[in-house]
């Protein structure tokens, strides 16, 4: 009551936010996911792949009895290559009442199930289905409507979108990377790369998304509205062109107040700092030295360290494009001096193109192989391929900040950069990319350093920069320490779960109670966008080719739990996992 009373008297957006986190308004939530290969474990690596507790905890303090239930909606996929991605429910350990549940794509013509992996460039076909099938599933599960939807990336949002209108609840939604950005004139060139990204689709869905959604999550400010150098990802949507299909004039307005940052934060319990020696993962030393420092190449990994008393810059990352792993990896070939103080790890991808289904994937791994070859990085450079044990990803972290190395994030652009976290938060050194995310998380010079992947004539600003902290290193062995601990500073007092989840709790809470207020208007954009959809968005998706396979007619999922009925409270156990679920 004293909250309301401090509404009344100053309706001010701090009491007003401060009064509605205090109403019960949000108990069961639904996120989606649907592409890629979600899971709690091996699932890293494989193509895109603290809210609960926080949750608890307000039910608790506003007098409440109940259990709330989060539901992680994600794809089935059949042919799971050895993970847990065919498991229709799975609880998610280590958390209370919160699971993943899994849902198969199908085809539009018969119905019958996909069996494979699908690149998120490709999965618009199956969206309408599967969120039919979706929210069947959820309102069964949860014996009633979700509060709060929350959509991850183009396809989780236009799902989130169509669920979000048929139910009348409140929708959320997160980008994480909206692809008009990452490929350059990609909306005037869009007739050249639609076979290839289907970018009129993704478009067009991320168009209908944001307008859809009551609140917007991002994860930093250049997100919504770029830099004096760059364009923001909203930003980018808010006028543009694609030839012979649309012409968007106003598309997103950035100044919406809908917008908000709340910026994710990684698993502490995994990702802490290397100092900590009584909690650190020591079961993993055998294992991660062998990673870093056997001389033969195994299928774990090729190259080897002819000095292994040198620090290593370390990276991790998808091999595509954008991440631009082989781009640090040409800079430190051609730089002497960097070559001198330092070795190279990398962390990512195959070694065999052959071996992986994704297209820029592919060209990626060829080209890593040619720059081995041409700088003779033999002796100075590990590659390991891709990995999935966070754990022990947690403590070659630690390991690295053992040898006083440092982490490269050399992104040409990152949205956020959830690995500079990780990195931040175990105690390394970081230079990352300043297209982005990562130039508001680091504090450059202070909590770590800001390198230019465009600038300096292929990377020698960036490489400059690095041979430069290393060497001060070596005079001056204190300055090392200090960029750590400043590092580790800037992840607590910013980015943390515990952070994030209050915040978008709080923002479920006040836009509940705007889109109420704003019955009328809601309807009116809704039917604008339902219009869209159906006269324009379904043509587009009659474009995207369905992948040729042996089908399979639906049929029960082998090793499936018992799905929850009437009776059933859907338990779990996974804190940490959902964490990062929820955030990433």
């Amino acid at each position: 009551m004293r909250s309301l009373s401090e509404v009344l008297q100053a309706p001010d957006p701090t009491n007003m936010e401060r009064f509605f986190s205090r109403l019960p308004t949000v108990f069961n939530v639904v996120i989606f996911s649907p592409h890629g290969y979600f899971g709690q474990a091996d699932v890293l690596g494989l193509p895109d792949t603290g809210g609960q507790q926080e949750l608890l905890l307000r039910i608790s303090q506003q007098g409440l009895n109940f259990k709330p239930q989060i539901i992680v909606v994600t794809r089935l996929i059949p042919d799971a290559r050895g993970t847990k991605c065919n498991q229709e429910l799975e609880s998610i350990e280590g958390t209370k009442h919160s699971s993943i549940l899994r849902v198969p794509f199908r085809r539009v013509e018969d119905g019958s199930v996909l069996q494979k992996w699908v690149s998120r460039f490709d999965v618009y076909p199956y969206i309408e289905k599967f969120t039919r099938e979706v929210t069947a599933k959820v309102l069964e599960l949860m014996e009633g409507k979700p509060d709060l939807i929350i959509g991850n990336y183009s396809d989780g949002n236009l799902g989130a979108t169509l669920m979000a209108t048929r139910l009348g609840v409140t929708q959320a939604t997160i980008a994480h990377a909206l692809e008009k950005t990452k490929y350059e004139d990609s909306d005037i060139k869009w007739k050249e790369l639609d076979p290839k990204y289907h970018f009129s689709c993704q478009f067009m869905a991320d168009m209908m998304a944001m307008n859809a959604a009551d609140f917007i999550i991002a994860s930093t400010y250049q997100e919504i509205a770029g830099s004096k150098d760059r364009a923001g990802q909203y930003e980018s949507h808010s006028a543009f062109t694609m030839p012979g299909l649309a012409r968007v004039v106003s598309g997103i307005n950035i100044f919406d107040p809908k917008f908000n940052i709340a910026s994710p934060g990684a698993d502490q319990s995994i990702y802490f700092p290397y100092t900590e020696k009584q909690r650190r993962f020591t079961q993993f030393t055998p294992a991660i030295e062998e990673l870093l420092f056997n001389p033969n190449d195994t299928r774990d990994h090729i190259g080897f360290l002819a000095d292994t008393k040198k620090p290593m810059i370390f990276t991790m990352a998808r091999l595509d494009t954008v991440k631009n792993i082989t781009g640090l990896t040409e800079w430190y070939g051609r730089d002497k001096r960097l070559r001198s103080l330092v070795n190279l790890v990398i962390v990512g991808g195959f070694f065999d193109p052959s071996e992986s289904k994704d297209r820029e994937e592919a060209s990626e791994i060829k080209k890593m192989h040619a720059l081995i070859e041409t700088y003779d990085l033999r002796g100075q450079m590990r590659w390991i391929c891709a990995q999935t044990d966070r754990k022990r990803n947690g403590e070659l972290y630690r390991c690295i900040a053992d040898s006083k190395g440092a982490f490269v994030q050399p992104a040409l652009y990152e949205a956020f950069g959830l690995t500079v976290i990780e990195a931040m938060n175990s105690g390394l050194p970081t230079f990352a990319t300043n297209q982005g995310g990562p130039a508001e998380i680091i504090v450059d010079g202070v909590s770590g350093f800001h390198i230019d992947p465009n600038g300096g004539g292929g990377g020698e600003d960036a490489t400059r920069k690095m041979a430069d902290f290393f060497e001060k290193c070596e005079l001056e062995p204190a300055h090392w320490r200090r960029i750590s601990d400043a590092g580790l500073a800037r992840i607590e007092g910013c980015y943390t779960w515990r952070i994030y989840a209050d915040k978008t709790l709080n923002m479920g809470s006040v836009y509940t109670f705007w889109r109420v207020l704003n019955k009328r208007q809601k309807l009116a954009k809704q039917r604008y966008i339902q219009l869209l959809y159906n006269l324009h968005f379904r043509n587009l998706v009659k474009n995207v080719a369905i992948p040729s396979e042996q089908v399979e007619q639906a049929k029960p999922v082998a090793a499936a739990p018992p799905r929850a009925n009437s009776s059933t409270k859907i338990t779990a156990r996974s804190q940490s996992r959902f964490q990062r679920i929820f955030g990433a």
